[in-house]
């Protein structure tokens, strides 16, 4: 596929294609950029952290790629994915359904539910531009509709489910470190260890979404998209900047 040409004829230099690459990919380039930063930076602290509890216990410490491996870095990690993943897939759900008046975040009351395909520019009112399988009326058109949350909702499962997998191989470690018989899959399941790890996320998410769903009816920022134009009523809702 060659590169769209320039005005004027021939096609765009290399810098120009990247400089323009950049700018409209800035918001998930940046978000990806601090995710890896902060993924690295956790590494390093949970090592540091990781290496003086083994000494503090009269063991040697560890290499920093052994620990980056290791089950306890994994559940550390996984267990605030899955809770991210869970919000996004709650708030995509419920933002079908639940309305907030006031609030950029919610469809106006009384537009609650799927809505049409006409409104939703699906099947036979999918136009030259909408997707390929927007136009389906079989399976596709079903699955497609629903592929936000079907998305959010698998790598939720997927996440919660490696956290409780590393979480019973760090649980058993630290059993072990402690001279205290492992335990099960089944009674890991029901430890408190657990479900701390889970709830503490949970909640936090949570409060999140309702802060961002409330607060932006009253508040605002201007040139967000996320908020309201700064003279919109607060009753307007539905309504970006």
């Amino acid at each position: 596929m060659t590169p769209a040409p320039e005005r004027g004829g021939g096609t765009a230099p290399a810098p120009r294609r990247v400089r323009r690459f950049l700018r409209h990919n800035g918001l998930g380039l940046f978000f990806l950029t601090a995710f890896l930063l902060a993924l690295a930076g956790q590494a390093v602290a949970g090592h540091a952290e990781f290496n003086d509890q083994l000494v503090s216990d009269g063991m040697a410490p560890i290499g920093f790629g052994t620990y980056v491996m290791s089950s306890d870095f994994a559940v550390d990690v996984t267990e605030n994915w899955q809770s991210e993943y869970l919000q996004f897939f709650l708030y995509i759900l419920a933002t079908v359904w639940l309305v907030q008046r006031g609030s950029p975040e919610s469809k106006e009351p009384g537009r609650a539910g799927t809505e049409s395909d006409k409104g939703q520019r699906a099947g036979r009112y999918a136009t030259e531009g909408s997707p390929r399988w927007a136009a389906a009326t079989d399976w596709r058109g079903f699955v497609y509709s629903r592929s936000l949350g079907l998305v959010m909702g698998t790598v939720f499962l997927l996440s919660w489910l490696t956290q409780f997998v590393t979480g019973v191989a760090a649980y058993n470690e630290e059993q072990l470190r402690r001279l205290q018989a492992p335990v099960s899959w089944t009674e890991y399941l029901t430890a408190a260890d657990f479900w701390s790890r889970t709830l503490q996320n949970w909640q936090s998410e949570m409060l999140a979404i309702a802060s961002m769903a409330v607060l932006a009816i009253y508040l605002r920022q201007r040139g967000s998209p996320e908020s309201k134009p700064v003279g919109a009523s607060d009753s307007a809702t539905g309504v970006e900047g």
